[in-house]
């Protein structure tokens, strides 16, 4: 079975390409994430396990 191109130029794009840092993870300030929970178990009356909205 034929191939595409050769596999000695298997990862060229990938080692061309600049390596960016990633950014860093921030999690909400409890009071923001727990107001959203409020609303959702509340408000919403949403249950556990549903996962939407």
């Amino acid at each position: 079975m034929p191939t595409h191109g050769s596999l000695s130029k298997a990862g060229k794009v990938r080692s061309q390409t600049p390596k960016v840092q990633p950014m860093d993870k921030k999690r909400a300030a409890p009071r923001f994430r727990n107001r959203r929970n409020y609303e959702k178990r509340v408000m919403l009356q949403r249950k556990p396990g549903q996962n939407w909205v």
